[in-house]
């Protein structure tokens, strides 16, 4: 191997600017061509000359010309995220595990966050993510504001949301991950009705998420087969304080024995429930049972320890730029990733009258 102290690349010295595809190719003793071949993963490449190369690299400190590549490929090697508000654990997760997935396979992220769930909003989040030349987008704000925001875009870059949306329109060229919420919810109340509750009230999200839509359709589903009344107890949002809100509402029933179980549609709604009730002197799971829905990490910290569904934030991510850069469009289902049952201590058998 060259010594980089005594290389003299062919435009001036090495300390003049920063070395050239064409100096990594000097130093190995190959064409530019094999030293493109091996930036770029090429098959084709003999083991004893990308070892070569990847040695002159390291030892020039070589680094790519991204902008180059970019106007030689007409790639960006960036993908765009759209999210909603930092206060949403769930998405949040996603988008994290998203940009840890792309950094992985050599892609750079630029995300820009919905403040607002309104069309005109997503229409002007979407087009300033795509006027960035972006590679493609993954979405994660399952609103059906935004996904009627992307139908009517018809964007030209490949689209991934990240939403349990079942009413995607026939040849639809976006793509859908996400976790099987309906089935959770069923999971959830399922474990109830196992336990002898009948008197289920499910506190559910807020209107427009297709989370909790689908959430509301598998308890609801449960409840009927099982031959029980759907109870239902809107939320104003996702948010702890609604949670508390419903608790402060539903406490009284509770004393009543009116009711002796609440699933509610996310952890936060569980936990000021959770609030609610310890203030109205009721003991979760004695008097009540509470269930979430997500699996925060406070959730077997909190007393008591929640029960919950486990969504499994990291495999929708990954799963999302998976599909993103090798998914057929418009040929596939819908990837639905399974979530799993976690119990806890704040459910038990319903109390004896």
């Amino acid at each position: 191997m060259t010594d980089v102290n005594t290389f003299k690349p062919e435009d001036g010295n090495a300390s003049d600017r920063p070395p050239s595809m064409a100096d990594v190719a000097a130093v190995a003793g190959v064409s530019h061509q094999t030293v493109s071949r091996v930036l770029n993963d090429h098959p084709n490449v003999r083991e004893g000359t990308r070892v070569r190369v990847l040695e002159a690299i390291k030892e020039l400190g070589y680094r790519r010309n991204l902008a180059a590549r970019a106007l030689a490929t007409a790639q960006t090697r960036t993908i765009g995220i759209l999210t909603i508000g930092s206060e949403f654990f769930g998405p949040q997760s996603t988008v994290l595990a998203v940009e840890a997935a792309a950094r992985a396979q050599g892609y750079f992220v630029t995300m820009t966050s919905m403040d607002s769930y309104d069309f005109g909003g997503a229409v002007t989040a979407l087009n300033h993510l795509t006027d960035q030349s972006v590679d493609g987008v993954v979405v994660v704000a399952p609103h059906d504001k935004v996904t009627a925001a992307i139908d009517d875009l018809k964007l030209k870059v490949p689209v991934v949301v990240v939403a349990a949306r079942t009413d995607v329109p026939a040849g639809d060229p976006v793509h859908y991950v996400y976790v099987d919420q309906r089935d959770g919810a069923r999971q959830a109340t399922k474990h109830l009705l196992s336990l002898g509750h009948r008197k289920i009230v499910h506190v559910s999200g807020p209107s427009g998420w297709f989370d909790a839509t689908e959430r509301n359709i598998g308890w609801r589903e449960a409840m009927a087969a099982a031959g029980n009344d759907a109870v239902e107890f809107p939320a104003e949002s996702w948010l702890a304080p609604s949670g508390y809100a419903a608790g402060v509402s539903l406490a009284p029933r509770v004393k009543a024995g009116e009711i002796t179980a609440v699933f509610a549609s996310n952890d936060y709604l569980a936990i000021g429930l959770l609030r609610a009730f310890w203030e109205a002197g009721l003991s979760v799971p004695e008097d009540v049972s509470v269930v979430g829905f997500d699996d925060l990490q406070i959730a077997e910290f909190y007393i008591p320890k929640l029960t919950t569904v486990r969504q499994p934030f990291a495999d929708v991510g990954r799963a999302a730029l998976t599909e993103l850069l090798g998914g057929e469009r418009g040929l596939q289902e819908p990837r639905m990733i399974a979530p799993t049952m976690v119990v806890r201590a704040s459910t038990a058998p319903p109390p004896r009258n």
